[in-house]
C-alpha cells in the first residue's frame, strides 16, 4: 500500500466529522487491543456521514482496505457506524495512537496532523461564513458579559451565554483562539448556564475544532481520542480548511451543570500542548 494511501486511512482513525460520536455497540479489536465497550447507539445520518462514506469509497472503492494491515486485522468496519461512530469521539483508542508522535507515513505530508486533516475535510458539508463576517464575530463582544482586556477574562452572571469563537485568524498569532478580541481568555459562566459557541474556522491550511473538556487533557497529545468531553455537546471536532465557499463554521450548545475548572481547547493532534486552549470555568451559583 503505498504511503499516501495509508496515510488517508490513519487520518482519518484519528479525525471526527464535526459531530460527536456516541461510540461503538461492541469491543473492537485493533491492532491485536481491543478497544473500549462503550453504549451502544443508533446509527448515524445525515451530510456528514454521507460525505464521510463517499470520502472513504472515495480511496479505497467502498471495501476500505479489501485486505487487512496493522496486525493482519480487518478495517472494513471503518465503512460503517461503527467506525463512524468510534472515530467521532471515542474515549478507546487503540495504545498505539496514544504516544507522543505517530509514524511519519500516518502524518500524510509535513509534521502536524491538521494541515493533512484540513485538506481531506475542505470539502465537506456544513454552514461557511465569509472571512469579513469572521472577522467581525472575532471582535465582537458578547451581550451580557464583562470583558477585561487587560486580564484577558470574559465573565458572565446570566444563564444565556453566547459566543462566537475565531479560529486561527491571520491577524493574530497562529493556532490561538480569538474571542470577543482576546487571545485564549479565560471564561466564566455560572453553574447552569446554556452555552453557545459559534466555532469559525479561520486559519487558510489546517483544521482547528474545539472542546470543553477536563483540567488535564492539556497534556494529552490526542486529547479528541483520549479524553471525553466535560458536558454532553461540548464539542465540535473539527473544522476543514476555508475554501471559495467560505470558512467552515460548527455551532456546540451545552448546559454547564456542574462548577469547577475545565479548558476549552483544539483536539487535533498536538494542538494544545503547543497552547491552543483557553481556562473555562463554571461558577457556583446561589
Amino acid at each position: 500500500m503505498s504511503g499516501k494511501r495509508l496515510g488517508v486511512l490513519v487520518g482519518v482513525a484519528v479525525v471526527a466529522a464535526a459531530a460527536i460520536g456516541a461510540g461503538v455497540a461492541a469491543a473492537l479489536t485493533v491492532g491485536g487491543s481491543p478497544a473500549r465497550t462503550v453504549a451502544a447507539s443508533p446509527a448515524p445520518g445525515g451530510p456528514g456521514y454521507s460525505y464521510y462514506r463517499s470520502m472513504m469509497g472515495h480511496y479505497y472503492g467502498g471495501s476500505m482496505m479489501g485486505g487487512s494491515m496493522m496486525g493482519g486485522r480487518s478495517w472494513q468496519w471503518m465503512m460503517g457506524a461503527a467506525g463512524y461512530q468510534w472515530m467521532t469521539g471515542g474515549t478507546g483508542a487503540p495504545g498505539w495512537m496514544r504516544g507522543g508522535r505517530l509514524p511519519a507515513a500516518m502524518m500524510g505530508h509535513g509534521t502536524d496532523m491538521g494541515q493533512f486533516m484540513g485538506r481531506l475535510w475542505a470539502g465537506a458539508p456544513g454552514p461557511r461564513v465569509s472571512s469579513a463576517t469572521a472577522a467581525g464575530l472575532g471582535t465582537q463582544l458578547p451581550a451580557g458579559a464583562r470583558v477585561n482586556k487587560a486580564t484577558r477574562t470574559i465573565t458572565f452572571t446570566s444563564t444565556s451565554v453566547h459566543l462566537a469563537v475565531l479560529v486561527s485568524p491571520a491577524s493574530g498569532p497562529d493556532e490561538t483562539y480569538r474571542i470577543a478580541g482576546l487571545v485564549n481568555p479565560t471564561i466564566t459562566v455560572p453553574a447552569g448556564a446554556q452555552v453557545t459557541m459559534q466555532v469559525i474556522n479561520a486559519d487558510h491550511d489546517t483544521a482547528h475544532g474545539l472542546v470543553v473538556t477536563a483540567r488535564g487533557a492539556t497534556s494529552s497529545w490526542m486529547p479528541m481520542m483520549t479524553t471525553a468531553p466535560a458536558f454532553r455537546g461540548s464539542a465540535l471536532w473539527f473544522l476543514g480548511n476555508p475554501t471559495a465557499a467560505g470558512m467552515h463554521t460548527g455551532t456546540i450548545t451545552f448546559t454547564a451543570s456542574s462548577p469547577g475548572t475545565y479548558h476549552y481547547l483544539c483536539p487535533v493532534p498536538g494542538h494544545a500542548q503547543k497552547g491552543m486552549t483557553g481556562t473555562f470555568t463554571v461558577t457556583k451559583t446561589g
